[in-house]
C-alpha cells in the first residue's frame, strides 16, 4: 500500500495549504481528497506536486510504501 501522511505533513512544513493546491496551483480537489484517503492517484499528479514544492524533494518526501499483508502470504 502507499500512503500519502507523508505529503501534508511536508505541505505543512512548507506552508503550502491544500487551498493553495487547487485555487493557485491546479490540483484538483478530487485528487487531494484520494490522496488524503491513500487512494490511486496518477503520476501526473505526483509529478505536479514535485514541481509545486521544487528542487530537492522526491516520492520519498510526500509518500511511503508498506507492503499488502495478503501479496507477502502468497
Amino acid at each position: 500500500m502507499i500512503k500519502f501522511d507523508k505529503l501534508f505533513q511536508t505541505l505543512k512544513e512548507n506552508d503550502i495549504s491544500q487551498y493553495s493546491l487547487y485555487t493557485h496551483h491546479g490540483v484538483s480537489r478530487s485528487q487531494i481528497q484520494r490522496l488524503k484517503n491513500n487512494k490511486s492517484v496518477t503520476t501526473h499528479t505526483l509529478n505536479m506536486i514535485l514541481n509545486i514544492l521544487g528542487e530537492g524533494f522526491s516520492l520519498n518526501d510526500i509518500a511511503e510504501f508498506t507492503p499488502d499483508i495478503e501479496q507477502t502470504e502468497k
